[in-house]
């Protein structure tokens, strides 16, 4: 894992010393996603730089990478897990890669292949590579998008780096902000690729490579999951396992310690099991977060897990008052807003392993995959209720709206509400509704225009294929593993998720509807699968996952922090009323409705405001 960037001229410009120093200061915003080593590469038109943190090739994992015959110049933030394989592919086509890293094999790739480089790779990573014979630029994201990548072109040059505060605060671009994608974060607390904060300021997708060169940007798609189109099949245990085994083992062949990130639900529990069949005698940490709430407490859970396991056990307990410095740091240090209140407990669980290991496992993927999420079983509910007679479905949205509000976690009260607001909807239409973070009414309430409507689902198929896809490339690729990156990385540690795998991918791709999710019960088959390694009392517990109980923290010791941030003066200047607001956060505190993740939304994005008035300034 690494942090990159570079400023290069497409029209083959010689580079001036300012240059240099530009990318230098772009490094150092960097250093804390690599703090092993640094280092840059200074050619006719382009400079190029990448800190590191060491995973595999001990000393012998510098970067840049570069032919010396071609002049290619690349640098790669992320891990490239089928190494071995690609470099005897290379050996045998007379190109021998002599560096011990794993990411040495990108030049000759690019250099046989082209803009197909990407599609021969395994792993996690973004990877930039400077062409010099044509003046082009070939930017890559990995398939799911557990790497970010942003570039900008002003005239002749392009920027790029891992990280928007990277571009931003040491470039001092004349930026302005995206108006439409700040509403659409709003919307959904998140920006999708190829949309950031800021106009001018592009993300690569997930699974995405753009080539920049005189003739303009030219983005392309080199995979997308293919759920929708692969045929189904009955699925095979066996097969499976065979699959994840040898996942786990990819990703842990590597030079240093590894641990697990452990919650106590089965996905995380199920890698923690694989891992550790794999290595029966290694010493393993399991990572664990804590929480005075009882219902959103799952340390129980978790630490029976890791003693059946024999794990040792390091919990992080969360308290609101670390929430408003942790927040502060993790915007200036990523440079983007993201209204997910799980991110700052998990870069506080990411500085407490990264004092003992570099990298940590994870199970984000598995519930997108293999239909994980009390909305995939509400896709079809809402089919049933929409067919009932007008006054029977409007009788029980009553009685659902009358039910009172709780800051338990994931009631079914919650759960219900989410249903039927939009329950009469069509397809990705309703799930749209029920995955944003403020609703259209509340927008409207707050002074947002709404947005152009989505063409609903388009492209046929199965809803719940259609449903699931949408969350791995919007809230998963730019929601959770957001989360996942600028947590850990902002105390250099990286976390890789065996599920997002390619194989794990495909396999998933061709479940029947019935072993995802049936009546009431979802991943049907994952759970079966693994009852191979767990007991049932943590496969069929009911499902929690990370959440944080910021909707009683508002009402309680946040609450007059909330209240400064959402009297921002700089939220009406993107159309935000403050004075509505500030309503919803009095409404929220007299229980009379659960705004919590609404006023999330919005103190996160003040928070950012600030930010970006002071680094754009």
């Amino acid at each position: 894992m690494c942090g990159i960037c570079g400023i290069v001229s497409i029209a083959g410009e010689r580079q001036p010393e300012s240059v240099r120093l530009r990318v230098n200061a772009m490094l150092q915003a960097l250093s804390h996603r690599g703090p092993d080593d640094v280092g840059s590469h200074v050619s006719e038109s382009a400079v190029l730089g990448a800190t590191r943190l060491a995973i595999r090739g001990g000393d012998d994992g510098r970067q840049p990478l570069v032919d010396v015959a071609s002049g290619v110049v690349a640098v790669c933030n992320g891990e490239i897990d089928n190494h071995r394989e690609l470099r005897q592919w290379l050996a045998d086509r007379g190109r021998p890669v002599t560096q011990a890293t794993d990411v040495a094999v990108i030049p000759g790739l690019y250099l046989e292949l082209g803009a197909a480089f990407p599609e021969k790779l395994v792993g996690a990573f973004a990877i930039a590579v400077w062409d010099p014979r044509e003046s082009q630029l070939t930017l890559v994201r990995d398939r799911a998008g557990e790497r970010p990548l942003f570039f900008t072109q002003t005239t002749d040059t392009v920027i790029f780096a891992t990280e928007i505060a990277s571009l931003v605060s040491k470039c001092r671009l004349p930026v302005t902000f995206d108006l439409a994608a700040l509403h659409r974060y709003l919307r959904f607390g998140l920006f999708a690729a190829p949309k950031s904060p800021f106009a001018g300021i592009q993300k690569v997708p997930p699974g995405g490579l753009v080539q920049i060169d005189a003739r303009g940007v030219r983005p392309s798609t080199y995979w997308r999951w293919n759920n929708v189109e692969t045929p189904k099949q009955k699925p095979s245990l066996d097969a499976f396992d065979k699959i994840f085994r040898e996942t786990i083992r990819r990703q842990t062949d590597v030079d240093v310690d590894f641990a697990v990130f452990l919650s106590g639900g089965v996905d995380s529990s199920l890698v923690s099991a694989v891992t550790r069949s794999l290595y029966p005698e290694r010493s393993l940490k399991a990572y664990t977060l804590r929480f005075e709430e009882a219902s959103f407490d799952e340390g129980d859970f978790a630490e029976s897990v890791a003693t059946s396991l024999k794990l040792q056990p390091v919990t992080v307990w969360v308290r609101p008052d670390d929430l408003p410095d942790a927040l502060s740091l993790l915007i200036k240090t990523g440079g983007e807003p993201l209204a997910d209140p799980a991110w700052l407990p998990t870069a506080l669980l990411a500085r407490r392993a990264a004092q003992d290991v570099p990298m940590a496992l994870v199970g984000e993927g598995a519930d997108e995959l293999f239909g994980g999420y009390p909305t995939y079983i509400g896709a079809g509910l809402a089919e049933r209720f929409a067919s009932l007679p007008g006054w029977v479905g409007a009788a029980i949205r009553r009685g659902v709206e009358s039910l009172p509000v709780s800051d338990k976690k994931m009631t079914v009260s919650y759960l219900l509400k989410r249903f039927v607001q939009g329950a009469e909807l069509g397809g990705l239409t309703r799930h749209e509704l029920w995955m944003s973070n403020i609703t259209p009414p509340i927008l409207a309430r707050l002074g947002i225009p709404p947005s152009a409507a989505r063409a609903d689902d388009a492209g046929g198929g199965l809803l719940l294929d259609r449903v699931q896809r949408w969350d791995l490339e919007n809230s998963l690729a730019e929601g959770l593993l957001t989360k996942a990156d600028r947590a850990s990385m902002s105390s250099a540690l990286e976390l890789r998720a065996p599920f997002l795998d390619e194989s794990v991918m495909a396999f998933a791709a061709s479940l029947p509807v019935a072993d995802r999710v049936r009546n009431f019960s979802t991943k049907i088959f994952l759970k079966h699968y693994a009852l191979r390694y767990l007991p049932k009392s943590i496969v069929h517990r009911r499902k929690r996952g990370l959440s944080v109980p910021i909707g009683s923290w508002l009402r309680g010791p946040l609450r007059e922090w909330a209240a400064r941030k959402l009297a921002n003066e700089r939220l009406e200047q993107i159309g935000v009323r403050t004075a509505a607001a500030l309503e919803l956060l009095s409404e929220h505190c007299q229980l009379k409705a659960d705004y919590a993740r609404a006023l999330w939304t919005l103190i996160v994005l003040s928070e950012w405001l600030d930010w970006a008035a002071n680094e754009t300034a």
